[in-house]
């Protein structure tokens, strides 16, 4: 989705929830708004840490599937690029000027894998995952054919049991033929382990990377045996990425949600076992909702429900208020607890989403404020691009 040429020919409540210099209390709801004060801290924050460890920072677009959010990551926080998960989000953000992508994926489908490979005409460097050597030959027919060149990494099964081989020798074999392979370039490893990263314990989660760092220090050693050092090891997230950092093999991580974060990564621990929402990170991303409702004395309703947010990894949190709790949904309706009777039919909350990323795609836009007025209403660029 494209930023019209004036936002402010946009109708608000029809067209947009906001429009820049409106009042914060003004804001039509249900719609995501971004404290942008927040997220700036946090793109500082990971910006200033990578940057410490010696680390490159590609940021997740499949996130916040926004080439403004991404633009101001590459700004504030010396983002290289993004990955994406699907080609057509790739093409977004190769569109919107971001100029390195990692297709964190694979792409079989010819028709998918031609317009991966003409990518490259529009000025970025285009970076894809592969874990099968057939995929070998057709992305290379591919780039000979319209004159690219993509990128290639081997994609390691480090613990997430979904894609990617798990074999030191598989990884060998795979790098060898993309190095051969006209159109194609052998860049690395992706290496990410994205089945711990919601673990509670920081334990816990340390035991599963240990697990995967030896698996891709292993892999490393083979490929630097064979004459085919990898340029990059790529992976790391918000649950991981100081694992990563210190393992002496990884060199860039792909941390996402750090810079909303939500309600379920809220409540990992860190190291000292404090929640990383209440000192590592910020909460920046709210769906912001108004009560329409309180005829039960107990109950208040809310115009935020399911097709305002994901609720995969659970219900949305109040935030800042410990007297009232969401506690149910429907499709247009939001159910919250108020044993006090402290709300009352008007009043805005803002409601930190349970699962930010797909709760980001239901929506078309981001509300940005500071010091009580919409300061930007940036688009929800990739916004149902997953193909």
């Amino acid at each position: 989705m494209n930023a019209p040429a004036n936002i402010n020919a946009l109708e608000v409540g029809y067209d947009i929830p906001a429009r820049p210099g409106m009042d914060e209390a003004d804001i039509q709801t249900p719609c995501l708004i971004l404290d942008l004060d927040a997220l700036e801290r946090n793109i500082v924050k990971m910006g200033d840490y990578a940057r410490a460890h010696g680390m490159r920072h590609r940021v997740h677009g499949k996130m916040h599937k926004s080439v403004d959010v991404a633009k101001l990551q590459e700004r504030l926080g010396g983002a290289v690029g993004v990955c994406c998960q699907k080609v057509s989000e790739a093409e977004v953000f190769v569109r919107g000027g971001i100029r390195d992508v990692l297709v964190s994926n694979q792409v079989r489908d010819p028709k998918k894998i031609d317009r991966l490979a003409r990518l490259p005409k529009l000025g970025s460097r285009i970076i894809t995952c592969v874990d099968d050597i057939a995929n070998v030959a057709e992305l290379s027919g591919a780039a000979v054919r319209h004159g690219t060149e993509l990128g290639v990494f081997v994609e390691i099964d480090c613990g997430a049991g979904r894609c990617g081989v798990t074999t030191t020798a598989d990884v060998v074999a795979i790098a060898r033929a993309a190095d051969a392979a006209p159109g194609l370039i052998f860049r690395g490893i992706q290496a990410y382990q994205g089945a711990m990263q919601h673990l509670d314990s920081y334990a816990a989660r340390k035991n599963k990377l240990d697990i995967a760092i030896a698996m891709v220090k292993d892999a490393v050693d083979g490929l630097t045996a064979a004459g085919l050092k990898p340029e990059l090891v790529s992976g790391g997230g918000t649950g991981s990425y100081y694992f990563e950092a210190a393992s002496g093999v990884y060199n860039e991580l792909q941390c996402g949600s750090y810079a909303f974060m939500d309600a379920d990564y809220g409540r990992i621990l860190d190291k000292d076992g404090q929640r990383i929402d209440r000192g590592e990170w910020e909460n920046a991303l709210f769906i912001l909702t108004q009560v329409m409702s309180h005829v039960k004395p107990d109950r208040a309703i809310c115009d935020a429900g399911l097709k305002a947010q994901s609720v995969d990894s659970g219900l949305p949190v109040v935030f800042g208020r410990d007297d009232v709790k969401y506690i149910k949904c429907s499709d247009e309706h939001g159910v919250i607890e108020d044993p006090s009777g402290a709300l009352k039919v008007g009043d805005k909350l803002r409601l930190v989403p349970g699962h930010c990323d797909p709760t980001c795609n239901v929506h078309d836009w981001y509300v940005g404020v500071r010091g009580g007025k919409v300061e930007v209403v940036w688009p929800v660029s990739a916004r149902g691009k997953a193909w």
